[in-house]
């Protein structure tokens, strides 16, 4: 068997960005939206289907949780443990992930850097490969602040930053008022002074791809439409039905609106090999049944006018131990006055 030896010229290293659709159906916009009707008062999120969650074609595509410092909004675990229930938990589990602290609470920007409660969608892993893309968050919410329907369209801050800010969950960007990774120009009404996208309770939440979570301030929330809010109402009591209707009041916005769009990444690596085939290399073939017992060439024309068909490359490393295969689409002639250059890609 021949062998060529490569040189270190020989590789080049590529990364990749690659996109593609995150719901199910290979579809950018999720429109319709269900819930299952099995929910109890210690149900700590509430799963998203984009059909009903009976069918056999139903499949979760997010979740929405509630968490709260203290543990209102829903009913404790066991009435003889003050602050013990799901929506304290939940506070407590996204608190440690994103921010490393268990001490430290989540901080919205201006107006409420230390926010006692939170909403979380988070993004059913099975859904994307990598990470969540940002620039192509856009989630539509709909509601009423008691005077007038408000809508809401949020987006990540992503093509407005040019410094990256990073927490223990990967990167992070705001969440604001605005499409496709930019803020709106427009600025809430009441609040002249707020930046624009952002509302007089900081940002409307975090947005946290590397870990498919997307954290939603419950303050900007409830402000009015005319400050830049949905009206939204937050239950704080210690009821059975409150933390199930913290899940379906924000579920319901979601619903009425019709419109999360989101994307999905991967960043794939590729390993380039060139291998040459200089005009002397392989143009005899190694075939056994190419000599005879004597030792000559059985086929004599080939002595001085060899003739070969590469079809396959074996990569191998300095033991001889065959690593990989490589298969041409269609076998390369070789002879003395011919010279091949082919690029193997490894994707991993």
């Amino acid at each position: 068997m021949s062998f060529v030896s490569l040189n270190a010229s020989d590789f080049v290293v590529s990364a990749d960005s690659i996109t593609s659709t995150l719901w199910t159906g290979q579809t950018p916009t999720l429109n319709q939206f269900f819930t299952s009707s099995a929910t109890s008062s210690f149900n700590t999120y509430l799963d998203v289907f984009q059909t009903g969650s009976l069918r056999s074609d139903a499949e979760v595509q997010f979740a929405i949780a509630y968490g709260e410092t203290e543990g209102s909004g829903s009913a404790p675990y066991n009435n003889l443990v003050t602050g013990s229930s799901p929506s304290k938990v939940t506070y407590g589990q996204f608190r440690t992930l994103i921010n490393g602290d268990e001490n430290t609470n989540f901080s919205f920007g201006t107006g409420n850097t230390n926010s006692r409660d939170i909403y979380v969608l988070n993004v059913n892993r099975a859904r994307y490969k990598e990470k969540l893309f940002p620039g192509t968050f856009n989630l539509v919410l709909s509601g009423s602040d008691g005077t007038e329907v408000t809508r809401l369209q949020l987006t990540d801050n992503s093509k407005d930053v040019t410094t990256l800010t990073y927490t223990d969950a990967g990167r992070v960007f705001d969440i604001v008022s605005g499409s496709n990774g930019s803020a709106t120009s427009a600025v809430p009404i009441s609040a002249s002074t707020t930046t624009a996208g952002y509302t007089p309770s900081g940002s409307y939440g975090k947005y946290l791809p590397d870990v498919g979570l997307i954290v939603l301030n419950p303050r900007a929330l409830t402000l009015s439409g005319s400050e830049g809010g949905l009206g939204l109402a937050i239950n704080n009591d210690l009821t059975d039905e409150a933390l199930v209707a913290n899940h379906s009041q924000l579920f319901e916005s979601i619903k009425l609106a019709q419109t999360f769009s989101l994307n999905s990444e991967e960043t794939v690596t590729s390993d380039y090999i060139f291998v040459r085939v200089r005009n002397t290399d392989f143009n005899y073939s190694t075939n056994p049944s190419m000599i005879s017992g004597s030792g000559e060439f059985v086929y004599s024309s080939l002595i001085n006018n060899p003739q070969t068909f590469i079809t396959t490359i074996g990569l191998y490393n300095d033991g001889n131990e065959l690593l990989s295969v490589a298969k041409l689409s269609k076998p390369l002639v070789k002879d003395f006055t011919k010279e091949a250059l082919v690029r193997v890609k490894l994707d991993f």
